[in-house]
């Protein structure tokens, strides 16, 4: 039997111009499981209110996150996540694809049934279930088995937010950081999603809190705040908001806060720009003295066993590092 993984992302501009992130954003703001919304209610607000606007906005900032050598830093990462978990999985087929960018969810399965694959493992690289996220992707896999004659064994990994290894990984991540930093304050910052969508069922904000719970078992007595960050439009979002937070901390005496964001595991726009440029400003301005953010987990070979232990269906597995010459247990 013929073994695959699909590793799944959000996406990402093809460039940082302002055609291109065009293109990415009417993909992603026309997704029904983003907006919740009639199109024949937002369809309008989209085509003549926001991308005539915000590409060039949006442009601007992923300009100033775009790596010269790797170009899109969440891009980067997928691929070599894929790349670092093949190594782990030679008896694999190990490919990744975007939800709204290139390579297509499609173009991932339908590699997949080219190469005969008949085990099929899918690992949405999301760790809280949502249906914005998660969601949107089993659509996606369900639309292009609609019809197909042959279907893989199908195994999606919806959320990994308990699974041991994700947390031990994050949970040595913030230790170390916090041995170094010494921050006043812990900030968990998870991205939100509107409350409406948690009103109907969607246990992202619960799946957030035993993600913070789980971490905070690890690292014992530390002081620790939970926020949401990533708002959009004028709907309620899940509350308290990390740029609010971060605005209050210095008037209550922290001065320096370490930030960690669990919800991405590739540094992107929201890690890099959002947290670590504007949220930092925000902080600074009002009194604050030091930030530090926690990378995401990115290439660590941490999360590539993260990602075997996921496939396997085990917590507990052997990751080796042939370029150092060590293995991670």
């Amino acid at each position: 039997m013929k073994k695959g993984v699909l590793l799944i992302n959000l996406g990402t501009p093809k460039t940082p111009t302002p055609a291109d992130v065009r293109v990415y954003l009417k993909k992603f703001l026309s997704d029904p499981r983003v907006i919740d919304m009639p199109a024949w209610k937002w369809n309008p607000i989209l085509n003549l209110a926001i991308l005539p606007h915000r590409p060039e906005k949006s442009a601007k900032l992923y300009q100033e996150i775009w790596s010269e050598e790797h170009g899109s830093p969440l891009l980067y990462y997928t691929q070599q996540q894929t790349k670092m978990l093949q190594e782990e999985l030679p008896d694999y087929v190990v490919r990744y694809a975007m939800s709204y960018s290139e390579p297509g969810i499609a173009d991932g399965l339908l590699e997949m049934e080219q190469n005969e694959i008949d085990n099929l493992t899918i690992i949405p690289l999301y760790p809280q279930y949502s249906t914005t996220t998660v969601g949107s992707v089993v659509d996606d896999i369900n639309r292009f088995y609609i019809g197909r004659v042959k279907i893989p064994n199908l195994k999606i990994v919806t959320d990994f937010c308990d699974f041991a290894p994700y947390i031990d990984a994050l949970a040595d991540k913030i230790r170390t950081a916090i041995d170094e930093f010494h921050p006043d304050r812990l900030l968990f910052s998870y991205h939100g999603i509107p409350v409406s969508y948690v009103e109907k069922g969607d246990p992202y904000a619960r799946r957030c809190k035993e993600t913070t719970r789980l971490i905070m078992k690890r690292l014992g007595d530390v002081p620790y705040t939970e926020t949401f960050q990533s708002r959009f439009g004028p709907d309620k979002w899940l509350t308290p908001a990390t740029d609010d937070t971060l605005r209050a901390f210095p008037k209550e005496g922290i001065k320096r806060v370490l930030v960690v964001a669990p919800s991405f595991v590739s540094d992107c726009l929201e890690t890099l720009h959002e947290l670590e440029i504007e949220n930092k400003e925000y902080f600074m301005e009002s009194g604050g003295m030091e930030f530090k953010m926690v990378p995401a987990l990115n290439d660590d070979f941490a999360f590539t066993k993260v990602l075997k232990g996921l496939v396997l269906n085990q917590d507990t597995v052997v990751v080796s590092d042939s370029a150092n010459k060590r293995e991670f247990i």
